[in-house]
C-alpha cells in the first residue's frame, strides 16, 4: 500500500514531534477480515507511518479475537481500536484515552495532538478545570462523535483527551461516527462533534469551551 502521508506532511509532523518530551506507546486492536472491520489496515498503517516519525514513539499491534483478555483490560471491545499510553522504562500508563475507528481527515490533527500531550504527561487545562477535576468521585465516560470532514471535531476531542489526562475518573474515546453507525444511532448523533457522557446520560454537540463540557459532566453526575 502507498503511503498515506505525503513529504510534505510527514515534515509538519516531525516538526511538531520535537516538542514531544516522554516516550508514548500505542496499543492497536484491529483484524484482518475486511467483512469484519473496513478500516484497520488504513488505520494500522496510519498509525504506522505516524510512530516512524519521532524515536519517542511506539506502536504495537493486536488482533482483536486473538488478544481478547488484553483488549479486555483496556476496555477494547470492537476494532479499529487504539489506545495512547504513556510508557516509562517498561512500565506503561493508560489514561483512559481511545480512539475507535480511523482518525482520517482533519481528525488527524486531534491523533498528533493527543500524542504530544500523552508525551508531556501535562494535560494544559485552566485551572479551574483541574481543580474541579480533582474533585471526581464518580467516573466520567465521554465518547465524542467524529466525522473526518469536520473542521471542529478535533478540539472536541483533544478536549475530551486533555480530561482523560488529567485525573484517572475519566476516560475518553474519539468514535468515528459513520464506521460505528449502530453506536451513533444509539446515542442519536446527527451532527458531529457530538459528546456523549456517561452512555447518554448529558449530551453536548459543537466544540464547546471547557467551562461547558464541565458543566454537562456535572449534569451526568447528578443523575447517577
Amino acid at each position: 500500500m502507498e503511503k498515506m502521508l505525503d513529504e510534505n506532511i510527514r515534515q509538519q509532523v516531525r516538526e511538531f514531534f520535537e516538542a514531544l518530551e516522554k516516550p508514548v506507546q500505542i496499543l492497536f486492536f484491529g483484524a484482518d477480515d475486511k467483512s469484519v472491520c473496513q478500516y484497520c489496515e488504513e488505520t494500522r498503517q496510519l498509525l504506522s507511518e505516524v510512530c516512524e516519525l519521532s524515536e519517542k514513539l511506539e506502536l504495537k499491534v493486536y488482533d482483536l479475537n486473538e488478544n481478547r483478555e488484553l483488549a479486555a483490560q483496556y476496555k477494547v471491545d470492537a476494532v479499529p481500536t487504539f489506545v495512547i499510553l504513556g510508557k516509562d522504562g517498561d512500565t506503561v500508563t493508560d489514561y483512559g484515552i481511545r480512539y475507535k475507528g480511523i482518525p482520517a481527515g482533519h481528525e488527524f490533527t486531534s491523533l498528533v495532538n493527543s500524542i504530544l500531550i500523552v508525551s508531556r504527561r501535562d494535560s494544559g487545562l485552566s485551572k479551574e478545570t483541574r481543580q474541579f477535576l480533582k474533585t471526581l468521585d464518580k467516573p466520567v465516560h465521554l465518547q465524542v462523535f467524529v466525522t473526518p470532514t469536520c473542521p471542529y471535531c478535533p478540539r472536541a476531542v483533544v478536549l475530551a483527551h486533555q480530561m482523560a489526562l488529567e485525573s484517572p475518573m475519566v476516560e475518553a474515546e474519539m468514535v468515528e461516527a459513520m464506521e460505528f453507525p449502530e453506536l451513533s444511532d444509539q446515542y442519536g448523533v446527527s451532527g458531529v462533534p457530538h459528546t456523549t457522557i456517561n452512555f447518554g446520560a448529558e449530551h453536548m454537540v459543537g466544540a464547546a469551551p471547557e467551562h461547558m463540557l464541565i458543566d454537562h459532566i456535572q449534569r451526568a453526575l447528578a443523575k447517577n
